[in-house]
């Protein structure tokens, strides 16, 4: 299998026009039982309530059923589950799809094959859900581009339920520059109108891809590198009057202007280019932030605090280094530190009665490792600290809220988390790029 995406990669990299007549061959019965080893067995259910073990029995048979009914044109992807969690920074909450696991084959292997054939299109500017990128890439560009570039301004925006607005139409439009396989195009249509299933309720869908579904990433990739980058690039930045960039993670993005004309100019024109797509900005999320050098020195001399923003989790302001210069300097966010606590405290509270210690202690050691990874960023140690602190805490009240009798007192926790130590606080990533004089 990977042998022929690397040849499909090559291809799509040596002529970046060129059409894929013939793909849908590789969803086969061999590619997809590798596709099955990639499944993590601890993940939700689809409506079907089959579990990645139990589809594993008879796979050879299950599989042989499945590529027939593609080939007959019969195959129907079932309906997403859609379950709802805590939207950062909202009392709304954001809406989840969770493919069968059976439908979750076919899309790892549509992922595979779009991923192959797109990557040699997407541009470097673009970092979420692509092989080999990360939002600390994304974060190490912003950062380097304040540092060392000629950026005054920060256009900080927020795309309006992107997920659930995606157009069906434009977006087929974007996958047929590259393929013209009308077999692989009618598979990733019947995935886009399977529907979805709430609170027992089937709904059609005539727009969106549902978030948290496998394939959905890299079809916002592809929808936004037509939508959004290819019109930055090649409409937008040679009009501008000075220095402009853009760092997009999926649907998250920041725009960097030298010129306040170019940042309001933008915002603008980004409305209007949206709008023709389906898609429109979230304006109470949505600003223009004075922030760069030239601000930093002024808020210097007057003796005043400066703008920041939030992209990535994070809050990106000015600080200083350990030899007093200005620079800039990255902090969890007071929205998804909170957010990140809170989620903790409910799945203690889930947990602590249906789980022995033994057992969800180890996963709480996986969870809080998953964030210092993630928000471990040079200069952000403190609000690590921030959130090891009240999650211990958080642990030795629920481990004394299984019964009415106290199960630990402080003193026998203590010795347990040093018997069975929590990780500790840990920088993951570096990030400065340098200080200004």
């Amino acid at each position: 299998m990977q042998g022929k995406l690397n040849q499909i990669a090559e291809r799509a990299k040596q002529d970046k026009r060129v059409k894929f007549t013939s793909l849908v061959h590789l969803i086969n019965e061999e590619n997809l039982a590798e596709c099955y080893k990639e499944l993590k067995r601890n993940k939700a259910c689809g409506i079907d309530r089959v579990t990645v073990e139990a589809y594993g029995e008879n796979l050879e048979e299950k599989l042989k059923t499945l590529v027939d009914s593609m080939k007959r044109k019969q195959y129907q992807p079932q309906p997403v589950k859609k379950v709802y969690i805590p939207k950062a920074g909202s009392k709304e909450k954001r809406g989840l799809g969770i493919p069968s696991t059976e439908d979750k084959l076919v899309q790892i292997m549509l992922k595979k094959i779009l991923e192959n054939i797109y990557e040699a299109n997407f541009m470097d500017n673009s970092y979420g859900f692509r092989p080999g990128r990360n939002c600390h890439q994304a974060i190490n560009a912003l950062d380097k581009a304040v540092m060392h570039k000629p950026i005054n301004y920060i256009v900080e925006v927020d795309i309006k339920k992107f997920f659930d607005n995606v157009q069906h139409k434009w977006l087929m439009n974007c996958l047929r520059e590259r393929i013209a396989d009308p077999n692989l195009l009618w598979l990733i249509k019947r995935f886009l109108k399977a529907g979805i299933v709430e609170v027992g309720c089937y709904k059609a869908t005539d727009q969106g891809t549902p978030q948290g579904g496998i394939v959905s990433p890299v079809l916002a990739n592809i929808y936004l590198h037509y939508v959004l980058d290819l019109w930055f690039e090649k409409k937008f930045k040679p009009k501008a009057r000075g220095y402009i960039q853009l760092i997009r993670f999926c649907d998250d993005f920041v725009v960097g202007c030298e010129m306040e004309e170019d940042a309001k100019e933008f915002l603008e024109l980004l409305k209007q280019r949206l709008s023709k797509f389906g898609l429109e900005i979230a304006e109470n999320k949505t600003k223009i932030v004075k922030f760069g050098k030239k601000e930093w020195y002024q808020a210097e001399r007057e003796k005043r605090r400066t703008a920041s923003f939030n992209f990535l989790g994070f809050t990106h302001y000015c600080g200083k280094s350990r030899n007093g210069k200005l620079m800039m300097k990255q902090k969890t966010s007071k929205i998804s530190l909170a957010r990140k606590i809170k989620e903790i405290k409910e799945w203690l509270k889930m947990v602590r009665s249906r789980i022995c210690l033994k057992d969800w202690w180890q996963k709480l050691k996986a969870k809080l490792t998953g964030h210092y990874s993630y928000f471990g960023v040079s200069g952000n140690y403190r609000c690590l600290i921030q959130f090891y602190r009240p999650v211990t805490k958080l642990a030795f009240k629920w481990i004394n809220r299984r019964s009415h009798k106290k199960s630990m007192d402080w003193e026998q926790f203590t010795y347990y988390l040093k018997v069975n130590p929590l990780p500790k606080p840990k920088i993951y990533a570096s990030l400065y790029t340098g200080a200004l004089v």
